[in-house]
């Protein structure tokens, strides 16, 4: 049986792109009972203006149910998380200010070996998913681990808890202990298409298409050449099939990718696009110290940039800030990610902070580079706005989403969050005064809010998270 349409009336937030954030303090919107966007309008008289929409639209009482947020409450889109790691979820916070490989080493490998055991897995991962849905991550991008089994029981729960998801089984062959890597190229690609096809026939009566398989190269440095061109074969074969893998992270990173392929010239875009794993359905996790060419590439091939502030400015080896407003002002893809292993929350509110701070980092840089030059270099500081862009709207381009989700555009999917600021929904949010616009009520909640403001989270028009 069909779920029943809604009509929500209320302020509402969202990114047109990421130089307009449109507010509307009192807005009708109507999701139908596939969990669409059928209406959104721009309206202030609640009763006649739901009598007329239902008129207008044909929609009966019955199968529409009516939502008037409460004083406080405003409504946005789903956080979309670009770059995260499922089996780090329990290591979350250690190995901070370690280099990016040794951490591997003595905090993640190990780690991520324990998902051998599918009930570990299922515990883990059904406290993880549930954990982003309470803080309003509607959307993830997840890394599994290298094994099959658990990373097939990563996706039937995202399905059945109602979170929109990417899940990929994690390629590695190399450059990791015996106890923890694909036991042979061959193995490695087998398993891959085994995780591929059963996510791809995964069903559920409530939520459709919700869950969908993305290849997972780790980096280069764990792959043979072998693998990366048959992970290659298998993005040619299927071209609706997004790809993850990270780029450019750490100078240690990229010293080793240099010395294992030497005939890239330390190019790691030239890298992967030779093995066909480089284009418009890319997701580079990172980023951070970027080439004039490998800036021309990732645009010339539409790719996609996972920015994960908190973990850039913690583990890796220094204080690494991505060059986010040269991507956007090249047109390149960027989302934001929480890496939440890597770093130490699995907050995205807590992302598009961190992201302000990285951004100031290098405007100071900037600056004093530019010392000894005339003038001033352009600014590199990130507003409010485009961090809420970068993980709303920005996060679905990244993800190849940007046609279902990210904002309130007509015929897009309803994944939203119901945010509270006022009474038992204030948490520990700035205090909201009555004189408080909408928009300062908007930005005491980017800057100080948390998962106790996400009242209510819905995916696909159907509540996952909050009271019916």
């Amino acid at each position: 049986m069909a779920q029943p349409g809604t009509i929500f009336f209320g302020p509402v937030i969202h990114s047109l792109s990421a130089s307009e954030l449109e507010i509307v303090p009192f807005a009708l919107v109507v999701v139908d009972q596939e969990g669409k966007i059928a209406a959104f309008l721009d309206r202030t008289d609640f009763t006649q203006d739901v009598q007329e929409t239902r008129k207008a639209l044909n929609l009966s009482p019955e199968a529409t149910a009516v939502h008037r947020l409460a004083p406080g409450q405003f409504l946005i889109p789903g956080f979309v998380d670009t770059h995260n790691h499922a089996p780090q979820w329990a290591q979350r916070g250690l190995g901070q200010g370690m280099h990016i490989l040794n951490w591997l080493d003595a905090i993640t490998f190990p780690n991520e070996a324990r998902f051998r055991d599918t009930e570990y897995a299922r515990r883990v991962y059904a406290s993880c998913v549930d954990g982003f849905l309470r803080q309003g991550v509607t959307t993830a991008s997840y890394y599994g681990s290298v094994h099959g089994e658990a990373t097939k029981i990563l996706a039937e729960l995202c399905l059945s808890k109602g979170q929109r998801a990417l899940v990929g089984k994690c390629n590695m062959t190399r450059n990791a202990p015996e106890y923890y890597r694909d036991a042979s190229v061959e193995e490695s690609l087998r398993v891959t298409e085994e995780c591929i096809a059963h996510i791809r026939s995964l069903d559920h009566p409530k939520f459709k298409s919700l869950v969908q398989p993305v290849l997972t190269p780790r980096f280069a440095i764990s792959c043979d050449a072998e693998l990366l061109q048959g992970l290659g074969s298998i993005a040619r074969r299927n071209p609706d099939l997004p790809i993850q893998t990270h780029f450019n992270e750490a100078e240690q990173e990229m010293h080793a990718t240099r010395a294992l392929f030497p005939q890239f010239g330390g190019s790691e875009a030239d890298l992967y696009a030779h093995y066909g794993l480089l284009g418009a359905r890319s997701i580079l996790a990172h980023c951070c110290h970027m080439s004039e060419h490998e800036m021309e590439r990732l645009r010339e091939l539409e790719c996609g940039v996972a920015h994960c502030p908190t973990s850039n400015m913690t583990v890796g080896g220094g204080f690494m800030a991505a060059p986010v407003r040269e991507f956007l002002r090249r047109g390149i893809k960027v989302g934001l990610g929480t890496d939440s292993g890597g770093g130490f929350s699995s907050s995205m509110l807590d992302a598009m902070r961190h992201a302000m701070i990285a951004s100031y980092a290098r405007e100071a840089m900037s600056q004093s580079q530019s010392q000894s030059e005339e003038g001033r270099r352009d600014k590199e500081t990130l507003s409010i706005d485009e961090v809420f862009y970068l993980a709303t709207l920005g996060g679905a381009q990244v993800c190849g989403l940007e046609d279902k989700v990210g904002n309130f555009a007509v015929g897009k999917e309803f994944d939203a969050l119901i945010v509270g600021t006022r009474g038992a929904e204030q948490g520990i949010i700035t205090m909201v005064e009555e004189e408080d616009s909408l928009r300062t009520v908007f930005d005491k909640f980017v800057m100080t809010g948390d998962d106790r403001n996400i009242v209510r989270v819905y995916v696909q028009g159907r509540l996952v998270k909050g009271e019916a």
